[in-house]
């Protein structure tokens, strides 16, 4: 019988399939570039000569994306955005269209995320994930969208989805509904705007530890098995990959691509069993005790 080796190791950072140069004179925005994956897929755009525009609410954040670029050469400007704000949207592409012209990549990677068992979870804390992860993804589509309708340009769109918006997220309730939108929104646009030559496509990464990740995140992952045996790959992934993926999407060889979503997981997403385990509740999973109705969160 042959030996489990898992999926082979990707190559190095700063290795490409694509030519280099792809991407030079392009404007790319990346929403949540200051940290974890969408710096990571920045920095792939950044090597293939892309221009970067750093979008965050935050100014570390600003500052991290802007370092990252700049070691890699590329010219790379931040902006302030509130995604969840239009007219900030609007300001942001105003910044970056002056900087660069109009961007012709969006990346849609910020988003809102934390574990919580449902019946824990604050209207507020729904409305939160929901503003961020959907509508924000939606506001920054739509001026993407409208500018390079009113200019007659083609363009390409990338939304970060998650795997669980087919298979609902226990204890990540309000982003798997947030994701299922996205997921829909993003083969909706690819329909409508594909006549005006703009494509549309989302990116679903599996397990790729980073040093960004919230303490909640960590958290949850501390408390369950070591990663690798339990992915089919038998390893996780290297955020290069991400942004490799991210980068073949926009790219010149995938213009007859739309409305699809890539999922970069190592076929996790897609795992069963013959035989289920035993149940185990989110609130156990996650080392809370018993439901307490007079808990406010």
């Amino acid at each position: 019988m042959a030996e489990k080796t898992g999926l082979p190791a990707p190559p190095e950072v700063g290795a490409s399939a694509l030519v280099p140069g792809t991407y030079d004179g392009v404007g790319v925005f990346v929403t949540g570039a200051g940290t974890g994956l969408g710096k990571a897929i920045a920095a792939e755009f950044a090597r293939l000569g892309a221009s970067i525009v750093v979008a965050s609410r935050k100014p570390e954040h600003l500052e991290a994306g802007e370092e990252a670029m700049a070691e890699l050469g590329a010219p790379v400007l931040t902006t302030t955005c509130d995604i969840r704000e239009a007219d900030s949207i609007s300001g942001a592409f105003d910044a970056a269209t002056e900087a660069f012209g109009l961007p012709q990549v969006l990346v849609n990677n910020a988003a809102a995320n934390f574990p919580v068992p449902a019946e824990d979870m604050s209207p507020n804390a729904w409305r939160t994930v929901v503003d961020i992860t959907l509508n924000g993804t939606y506001l920054c589509c739509r001026e993407f969208g409208r500018r390079h309708l009113a200019a007659g340009t083609p363009g390409s769109i990338i939304n970060v989805g998650a795997s669980y918006a087919w298979t609902g997220g226990p204890g990540f309730a309000h982003s798997a509904a947030a994701k299922a939108g996205v997921k829909n929104l993003t083969e909706s646009l690819a329909v409508e705007w594909g006549p005006y030559g703009i494509q549309v496509n989302s990116l679903v990464p599996g397990l790729f530890p980073h040093e960004d990740m919230t303490a909640d995140i960590t958290g949850s992952l501390d408390r369950t098995h070591d990663k690798d045996p339990v992915q089919p790959a038998l390893r996780v992934g290297q955020r290069q990959e991400l942004g490799w993926a991210a980068t073949f999407l926009a790219s010149p060889y995938a213009r007859f691509i739309s409305g699809h979503t890539l999922v970069v997981d190592g076929a996790n997403w897609q795992r069963r069993s013959l035989t289920n385990p035993p149940v185990v509740t989110v609130r156990d999973q996650m080392g809370l005790g018993q439901f307490d109705p007079d808990a406010r969160r």
